[in-house]
């Protein structure tokens, strides 16, 4: 009996669209002929429930009788292009700024994609963080669950406290790459 080793090969490629309610998406890549299925579970051993359309991905990817799948994800970019316009009471940061604002790990109260937006908890404090469903683009990400532990860069606005950057809590717990 002879046993076939399962090769990877680790690829850079788009998110061509992940649905997280169907749990999968595909990845195109100019290095592989196919689309690659991207399961949501791998997709969540790398600390995210979803991933934006048009991201930047680099997976370990592995051929099998069904097509190529990823088997592990590395990295995720934002898409290419993607940039947030913050609103008036933002205090007009800019890109570098808003990276230098302290992460605030959090858990999210509630989001719904088709209103875009909804809200999360700071852990150890009591008022509402709103997330806007363009912060979440930007951040590389598509949706969020309820429950979702997320790790916040957040702004004082005129109406309350607002997201300006959503990061897993596992990309964040990462750190820096």
């Amino acid at each position: 009996m002879t046993e076939e080793v399962a090769t990877t090969l680790e690829l850079r490629g788009l998110v061509k669209w992940f649905d997280p309610s169907k749990g999968f998406g595909f990845v195109v890549s100019e290095d592989c002929d196919v689309d690659i299925l991207l399961h949501a579970n791998v997709l969540r051993n790398f600390g995210q429930s979803s991933v934006a359309d048009g991201a930047v991905v680099v997976l370990r990817t592995q051929r099998t009788p069904r097509g190529v799948q990823a088997v592990e994800v590395l990295a995720i970019e934002p898409p290419e292009g993607a940039t947030l316009t913050l609103p008036e009471d933002s205090h007009g940061l800019l890109g570098a700024e808003v990276l230098a604002l302290p992460i605030e790990p959090a858990r999210v109260k509630w989001y719904d994609k088709g209103k875009g937006f909804g809200f999360a908890n700071v852990f150890g404090r009591n008022e509402d963080v709103f997330i806007h469903i363009e912060v979440l683009r930007v951040s590389g990400l598509a949706d969020l669950e309820s429950g979702e532990a997320v790790a916040l860069r957040i702004v004082d606005g005129k109406r309350g406290r607002m997201a300006v950057q959503v990061l897993s809590w596992d990309a964040a717990s990462r750190g820096p790459e």
